[in-house]
């Protein structure tokens, strides 16, 4: 049974380096390795691209159409066949890096080892927060009765899938913050044993806002993770916690490409000269994706009893000169706010994708 996941892996996880950063994109989402090798015919090993590197490029706005090798680590650190899980796992300390080619003496791919291979991950220090006390009207009539967050996504609410990746993620406290309906929830998911979490409740008489009703709760005594209940993404939560700490960030903000093409031709002008002309231009932003990250130190800054969005909590942040930093997600990521949205996610479901 390893052998063959093994298998799946290394097949999985290799891409030309012709392929577009697009291209490899949507390989690595499905791959779920963190990292992909670059290999020309007959298997020789000539780059690897990680997430990170990926990220790295959607923050300097890189064209997604680029050949993924522009972007890639052209000598990654390798080792031979014979090398120890104890050898292994040191040159991925003292590299601090996650994955591992194994070449053989010719170059070609043999194996692709994971630090995850190697360690038992352990279970996070993070708290997490979903909100899910939103009406949901952009989904009307599907929400007259069910909150948002219940709509089932192929056998289960949109919520559970949430839920299950805090769990497998190591996150097992967990608290929900309520408005609209709260009794669907609370009756469907109880105290979270049934789910591997713990679960609390936190019930807004009025709503809040995405922010404000983090005041409803103790103090914060730690990171904490905080992700809208409409969100659906595999995206990996280590790495974004590992990625606020090292920008010793406030606030850590999970952002998404989005692309908008201008369906006409754009003039810019120096008062009345024309100076350029561009044709139907691709326009790139990165919005907000919906999940954060926030230190303990946040707190103070979001008022009590009053409607304070997310993105309120962060202007101030910014005015008040602490760091706040985004962070790209590539993985699967959809927000199930329209009906599109939702007949996708029921879509993905059918074909794997979730």
């Amino acid at each position: 049974m390893m052998d063959t996941v093994m298998t799946d892996r290394l097949k999985n996880s290799i891409i030309s380096p012709q392929a577009t950063i697009a291209e490899a994109i949507a390989v690595l989402d499905k791959a779920g390795t963190g990292a992909l090798m670059l290999s020309e015919q007959g298997g020789i090993l000539c780059g690897l691209l990680t997430d990170g590197d990926i990220r790295r490029a959607v923050l300097r706005s890189q064209a997604l159409d680029l050949a993924c090798s522009t972007i890639a680590n052209r000598t990654p650190v390798v080792v031979p066949p014979t090398a120890t899980k104890t050898e292994m796992l040191h040159i991925m300390n003292t590299r601090d890096i996650n994955h591992l080619p194994v070449v053989d003496a010719d170059g070609r791919i043999v194996n692709f080892v994971l630090r995850k291979d190697l360690v038992t991950e352990e279970q996070l220090e993070l708290s997490a927060v979903i909100m899910a006390g939103g009406f949901g009207k952009r989904l009307l009539p599907l929400t007259e009765q069910t909150p948002k967050p219940m709509l089932p996504v192929g056998d289960r609410p949109l919520l559970e899938f949430s839920i299950e990746q805090l769990r497998k993620a190591g996150i097992r406290r967990v608290n929900v913050t309520t408005h609209y309906l709260p009794d669907k929830i609370i009756d469907h998911f109880g105290d979270g044993s049934g789910f591997g979490v713990d679960l609390n409740y936190t019930t807004e008489d009025h709503p809040l806002g995405t922010a404000g009703g983090l005041k409803l709760m103790p103090a914060l005594d730690g990171t904490m993770l905080v992700i809208n209940g409409d969100i659906l993404t595999g995206v990996s939560f280590q790495k974004i916690l590992a990625y606020h700490r090292e920008h010793k960030a406030d606030i850590t903000v999970g952002v998404r490409r989005y692309e908008v093409q201008v369906p006409y031709g754009v003039i810019e002008c120096v008062g009345e000269r024309v100076v350029r002309l561009t044709e139907k231009p691709q326009l790139n932003f990165l919005i907000n994706a919906g999940l954060y990250l926030l230190e303990p130190s946040v707190y103070r800054y979001i008022p009590d009893g009053r409607r304070f969005d997310m993105t309120d909590l962060i202007e101030r942040l910014i005015q008040e000169g602490r760091p706040v930093v985004s962070f790209p997600i590539v993985e699967y990521w959809l927000d199930v706010g329209r009906h599109a949205d939702y007949e996708k996610a029921q879509e993905d479901v059918k074909s794997g994708k979730l």
